[in-house]
C-alpha cells in the first residue's frame, strides 16, 4: 500500500485543468446547498409559513424556465469561463449583502426572496455553462470518466454542504452567508484560472433558427431525447424524498435525527456509485444500463413506500441514489460526447431545464398525490409509474435501448455550422 500524496499519473486528478475545474465546482455546489439550508430556516423563522418554503423553489426554477433560450446562446458566444466566473461574483456577491443585512438585524423575507431569484437567474447561466465546460478539461477518452467524477463534487456537496450549513448555523445565519460568499469567490478564482485543453467553435450569430437549435437537436437524436425524457419521467413520477418528513414522523416514527439520516442515504448511494464509475467506466451496454438504473431506481421507490422500519427505508433510499447516478452518468455522457461544440450551451440549458424540472415539479406532483391519496399510496404509484415508463420507453426509443459504448460520433446531424 502506499500512503498520502499527488494522484497517481494515470488518474484524471492528475490532470491539472480537470482538478480546477472539479475544485471550483465542488466549492460552488458546497455554497448552494448552504444558502439553501440557511435561507429555509431564515424563511420559515420569519414567516412560519410552509407555503413559504415550497414558494423558494419556484423562485430558484422560474428564471431556469425563463432565461433558457437566451442562457444556451450565450453560453455557445462568449467565453465560458468568463460566464461562469461573472455568475459565481454575483451569487458571492448577492449573498455578502444579504450576509451584512443579517449581522445589521435588518434583514427582511422579501430580500431573501429577491436573493434566491438573483441566484436562481445567475444560477440559470452558470449551471448549463459549466456542463458545456466539462469537456474542455479532459481529452474526449477520457470524458466519461470526467463525468462520473465531477458528479462526486455535486454529490459530495449534498451530502457535507447541509451537514455544514446547519453547524455553522449555530453561530448565525450571517455565519454561513459570509462562508457561502467566500466560496463563490474561490470557485471564480480556480474557474478563472482553468486553460481548456481544447479552443471551442463559436456558434453562429443569434437567429430565430440558432436560438431554437438546442431544442431542435435534442429532439432529432432519439437516443439522446430518449434519455432526458426518460429521467425527467423517471424523477417526476418517482420523487418520494419530497415526502421524507411525513415518513420520518408519522410511519418510521422517528426524529429529525432519522429525517437527516433519510435525506443524506440517497446522496450516499449516488457519490458511492459516482466514485465507482469514474474508476470503473461503463465499457459495453450503455442503453441497458441506464433502463436498468431507471428500473431499479422505481423498485427501490415501491421498497421505501412499503417500509415500516427505519434500516429498511434507509438502504431502499441508497439503492434509489445509487441506481438514479448510474442513470445520470450515462445520460450525461450522452450528451457530453454527441453535441457538437458549437451547441453545447443551447443543449446544455435544455438538459439543465429538465433536470430542473424533474425535481422541482416532481415534489410538487408527490405533494399533490399524497394529498389525494394518501402518502403511501402516492409513494407506491410514482413507483409503479417510473417502471411502467421503462416498459414503454424501451418500446418508443429503442435507439436508447440499442446504446452500447458510450463514444465519441460524428457530428453529422448538427442543426447549424458556425459561421
Amino acid at each position: 500500500m502506499t500512503g498520502g500524496g499527488p494522484p497517481p499519473r494515470d488518474s484524471i486528478l492528475a490532470e491539472r485543468v480537470f482538478l480546477r475545474f472539479w475544485c471550483g465546482r465542488l466549492a460552488s455546489v458546497f455554497a448552494y446547498q448552504m444558502l439553501s439550508v440557511a435561507v429555509g430556516w431564515q424563511v420559515y423563522a420569519l414567516s412560519g409559513s410552509a407555503l413559504d418554503l415550497g414558494l423558494i423553489g419556484l423562485a430558484q426554477f422560474a428564471p431556469s424556465v425563463a432565461l433558457m433560450l437566451v442562457v444556451g446562446h450565450v453560453a455557445d458566444r462568449f467565453d465560458r469561463r468568463r460566464i461562469v466566473r461573472t455568475c459565481q461574483w454575483i451569487e458571492g456577491g448577492a449573498i455578502a449583502v444579504i450576509a451584512v443585512a443579517t449581522r445589521m438585524g435588518e434583514v427582511t423575507e422579501a430580500m431573501l426572496f429577491a436573493l434566491v431569484f438573483v441566484v436562481g437567474a445567475a444560477r440559470a447561466f452558470e449551471f448549463p455553462t459549466v456542463t458545456a465546460l466539462l469537456p474542455f478539461t479532459v481529452s474526449a477518452g477520457r470524458l466519461p470518466r470526467a463525468v462520473a467524477l465531477s458528479s462526486t463534487a455535486g454529490q459530495v456537496g449534498i451530502v457535507l454542504g447541509p451537514a455544514l450549513g446547519g453547524f455553522l448555523y449555530v453561530a448565525g445565519a450571517a455565519a454561513v452567508y459570509a462562508t457561502c460568499a467566500a466560496l463563490f469567490v474561490v470557485a471564480s478564482i480556480l474557474i478563472g484560472w482553468l486553460v481548456p485543453v481544447r479552443e471551442a467553435e463559436a456558434a453562429a450569430a443569434a437567429d430565430s433558427r440558432s436560438v431554437f437549435a438546442g431544442i431542435r437537436f435534442i429532439r432529432g437524436h432519439p437516443a439522446l431525447f430518449g434519455a432526458i425524457s426518460l429521467d425527467l419521467f423517471a424523477v417526476l413520477l418517482g420523487g418520494a424524498t419530497a415526502l421524507l418528513p411525513v415518513y420520518a414522523r408519522d410511519i418510521l416514527h422517528t426524529g429529525p435525527w432519522g429525517l437527516g439520516l433519510l435525506r443524506s442515504a440517497p446522496a450516499v448511494g449516488a457519490l458511492a456509485t459516482a466514485l465507482w464509475l469514474a474508476r470503473h467506466p461503463i465499457q459495453r451496454h450503455a442503453g441497458r444500463r441506464m433502463f436498468i438504473g431507471v428500473a431499479a431506481f422505481g423498485a427501490a421507490t415501491i421498497v421505501f413506500g412499503l417500509s415500516r422500519a427505519l434500516p429498511l427505508s434507509l438502504a431502499a433510499l441508497v439503492v434509489l441514489g445509487a441506481a438514479d447516478m448510474q442513470s445520470v452518468v450515462v445520460r450525461q455522457s450522452l450528451f457530453q460526447l454527441n453535441t457538437p461544440d458549437h451547441m453545447r450551451g443551447r443543449v446544455s440549458a435544455v438538459n439543465a431545464m429538465f433536470i430542473g424540472a424533474s425535481n422541482q415539479l416532481g415534489e410538487f406532483e408527490s405533494g399533490v398525490t399524497a394529498a389525494w391519496l394518501g402518502t403511501v399510496p402516492a409513494v407506491l404509484v410514482g413507483g409503479l409509474g417510473t417502471l411502467a415508463m421503462v416498459a414503454l420507453w424501451i418500446r418508443i426509443f429503442p435507439a436508447l435501448a440499442r446504446v452500447d459504448r458510450l463514444a465519441v460520433r460524428e457530428q453529422e446531424h448538427s442543426d447549424e455550422r458556425p459561421a
